[in-house]
This record gives structure tokens, C-alpha cells and sequence, in this order.
């Protein structure tokens, strides 16, 4: 008794006391700063030495493509609705961008500003609304429909769109399908003779942007052979189409026979196209090999991962790792950044899904540099960081995943993430 009331005094002593209060702040500030740092929505992101990254927007909804304009408005297609509004305008100031408007109760992908006119897509029409001279939607509740009628058929399914200089409206029209398997997806069975999707889907649509109520079938099939573009650019340098096309998946469990798991995580490239009217690149009936560099005849048409493709179909400009789902492509033309990025490519990977056992990859944004209207060298990863950690990439369980792109009136770069919450991150460089 005498021992265990000593040791209550010792315990009890004031020195004593202010040291295990000093210990316990300790753990419990280190605790908080786990705490909040495994809470946090937004991973760090590393951009190259003279850039600067940072969140401008979050909680914003399932944000795709984006549009930036000079007053410094930003316009922003949701994938899904929000409050069931799927545009939204967020004005950006002192380093914050704040929806001041919302509006269109449908969902979609597609937003591009051009000639005075604010033009956004559904998954099945594509719709405009007009701009004043500074830029801002005159009456939201003024939907003029430009196409209706396109094809959704619950894959490959979102509708990308550009302008051109001449007015024409470029449209993605996916196809509803990995590989036109007579069975979709399902292991050995062969391509549909003439694949009939092309028909319809798997290319680029060209219509009208200035004309009011078009159907589909009043529209051009511009290109095709493409199985699906979520990423497309007018290239002003070259005045002419550029896309990012989504592969096909799944080589090795379709085909075990002739891949392995590597080979399928590694195939087939995820490529740039240059394109022009009447263009076919290949799809279903070909897949480009990067490690080869070659067209290669997909084994739902007698390919063994040998044979060469047909040299009918164009050659893609440039050629990236598999299955990273380019989602955004931009041209970068303004004067902030060094020169060297002036005309080069801009490319948002939202990431793979389907490389395992593999690991997964992506998450990233890149840069393709261009001279003279061709890419020049090495692409190079130009922002990475938004999945998280390296265990949380490799998983799959990516943080934030990069979507839409767009150039700011001052030359600053803007990127959407549309997975979690929602954000737009903005990049600028200052000069040493």
C-alpha cells in the first residue's frame, strides 16, 4: 500500500505531469495531421520546375470538358447532373473559381465555345446557347438543339465534339462495342463479317454548327475505324482533326491462346490520329503495336499478334502506353508557358481499369511536343499525382482521375478531375 501511494505522488508530481501533457500533444497533433492527411481529396500533384499547380474548384459534380473565357468565366459539361443541371459557369477570382450559374437538365460530355455560341452535348443531341460580348449565356432556358437522334447504346456512349473554322461540328460516335465479336466480349468468338457497327458508330460525324435541327442521318461520316474518341482537337497550325482513340481491351482473355497477361496490359496503344476526310484507322479489324510499331490484325480476324494489318488504314502520328483512356486533348497556343510547349499536345489519362494482374497506370497528364505540325521526341508526363499514392495507382483506386482541358486567356492550362468530388486544377509558369 505504502509502495502504490508513493508512486500515485511521483505520478502526481507537477514535472512529471507537464512532461506526459507535452508527450500527449505530441501524439495527438501527429495523429490529426495522419488523420486529415488520409481524409484529403487532393493528393499533391507534381508539375515540372517553374509551374505551378493548384485547386481552384472542388465538389463541383462529375466534370468533363471545360471551357475558359477571356472575363474569366468557366464553362464546364457534367457527366452526370448535379441538383439535375448538367452545365455549370464558375467565375474565377483570386484563386478561386465559384459556380455563379447552373443549367441543362441533361448529362453529357461535350463542351466547346466558338463564333459567339456556347455549344454543349448530351449522350444523344448536341445543343447551343448564345453568348453576349462578354461571353456569358444570355438565356439558359433558351436551348436551340443543333443534332438529335444520335446513337446510345450503353457503351462508348459519351458524344465529344470541336468546331472548326469553317463551321462544321465534329461529333464522336462510339462504338457499342469492344471488338464487333459476334458475341460481345465473350471468349473466342470472332468478328462480324463487314463489322455492320460502322455503319453507325466507331467514327467522327461531321454536321452543320450552324444549323438548327439536324438528325443524324443529315450528317457526314467524316472518319472512320476509330472504336472511340473522348479526346479531340482542331489543330489551328495545321487546321485539321486531331483525336486520342480508347484501344480495345481484354487480348488475353479473349485470346489466350496467342497473349499472355503482359502482352494484353502492353496492347494495344493508345493513339494520336491526324485526320482528314474519308480516313479509316482500322478498328476492329487491326490494333497498332507499339513494341512492334506496326498495324497488327486483331485475332477476332485472323490475327496471331503477328500478322501485319492492311496498309489501307492510317498510321496513328503518335503512339501511347495501353488502356490510360485519353479523355481530353488540347493544343496548347498561348505565349505563358516556354516556348517549347507553343503548338505541342496536351493529353488528360483518366487511367486503365482493365491492365491486371498487372498493375494499373495513368492518372496523368502529358505532353506531346509538335515542330512544324508533327510530333517531335518523346512524349513526356507532364502533371502526375492525381490518383495518390503509388499502392493507390498500381490498384487501381485512383484519387482523382484527369478529364477535360482547356487554355485560359492568359495561357494558364486548365484541368478537370471527375472522379470523387469533382475539381478543376489550375497550372500557370512564371518566368525565373
Amino acid at each position: 500500500m505504502r509502495q502504490a501511494t508513493t508512486k500515485l505522488k511521483n505520478f502526481m508530481n507537477p514535472a512529471i505531469v507537464k512532461k506526459l501533457r507535452i508527450a500527449t500533444t505530441a501524439v495527438c497533433i501527429a495523429f490529426s495531421a495522419t488523420a486529415i492527411a488520409q481524409q484529403s481529396t487532393t493528393p499533391p500533384v507534381k508539375v515540372p520546375e517553374g509551374f505551378n499547380i493548384q485547386v481552384i474548384a472542388e465538389g463541383i459534380g462529375s466534370a468533363r470538358h471545360l471551357s475558359v473565357t477571356p472575363q474569366g468565366d468557366i464553362f464546364v459539361k457534367l457527366n452526370k447532373t448535379k441538383n439535375n443541371k448538367g452545365v455549370l459557369v464558375l467565375h474565377e477570382a483570386n484563386g478561386k473559381a465559384t459556380v455563379t450559374l447552373s443549367f441543362g437538365n441533361y448529362p453529357g460530355t461535350g463542351l466547346y465555345v466558338k463564333n459567339g455560341y456556347l455549344y454543349t452535348s448530351s449522350n444523344s443531341s448536341v445543343y447551343r446557347y448564345k453568348l453576349n460580348s462578354k461571353n456569358q449565356v444570355i438565356n439558359p432556358a433558351k436551348t436551340e438543339v443543333i443534332v438529335t437522334g444520335l446513337i446510345e447504346r450503353r457503351q462508348h456512349e459519351s458524344k465529344s465534339i470541336v468546331i472548326d473554322n469553317a463551321g462544321n461540328l465534329y461529333v464522336n460516335i462510339g462504338a457499342y462495342s469492344n471488338s464487333c465479336q459476334q458475341q460481345d466480349r465473350q471468349k473466342g468468338s470472332m468478328g462480324k463479317e463487314g463489322c455492320p457497327i460502322l455503319d453507325s458508330a466507331g467514327g467522327i460525324w461531321q454536321f452543320k454548327a450552324d444549323k438548327l435541327n439536324q438528325k443524324y442521318a443529315d450528317g457526314v461520316r467524316y472518319a472512320t475505324g476509330l472504336r472511340n474518341v473522348v479526346g479531340l482537337d482542331w489543330n489551328q497550325q495545321l487546321n485539321q482533326l486531331f483525336v486520342m482513340q480508347h484501344g480495345r481491351d481484354q487480348l488475353s482473355f479473349l485470346f489466350p491462346e496467342l497473349y499472355n497477361d503482359k502482352q494484353s496490359a502492353e496492347l494495344p496503344a493508345e493513339c494520336l490520329y491526324a485526320l482528314k476526310q474519308g480516313d479509316n484507322a482500322g478498328w476492329p479489324y487491326i490494333y497498332y503495336d507499339p513494341q512492334q510499331k506496326k498495324k497488327i490484325i486483331a485475332p477476332e480476324y485472323g490475327g496471331d499478334g503477328k500478322k501485319e494489318g492492311d496498309s489501307k488504314y492510317i498510321d496513328p502520328v503518335a503512339a501511347f502506353p495501353a488502356h490510360l483512356a485519353p479523355d481530353g486533348l488540347l493544343f496548347y497556343t498561348g505565349n505563358q508557358f516556354p516556348e517549347r510547349y507553343k503548338n505541342g499536345a496536351f493529353i488528360a489519362f483518366h487511367g486503365s481499369w482493365n491492365r491486371a494482374p498487372e498493375p494499373q497506370k495513368g492518372y496523368f497528364v502529358v505532353f506531346q511536343p509538335f515542330k512544324d505540325g508533327k510530333p517531335d521526341g518523346d512524349w513526356e508526363i507532364f502533371a502526375d499525382g492525381f490518383g495518390g499514392t503509388p499502392d493507390d495507382v498500381a490498384q487501381g483506386n485512383a484519387k482523382r482521375r484527369p478529364c477535360g482541358l482547356a487554355q485560359g486567356p492568359d495561357g494558364s492550362l486548365y484541368v478537370t478531375s471527375d472522379d470523387t468530388d469533382g475539381a478543376i486544377y489550375k497550372i500557370t509558369y512564371k518566368k525565373p
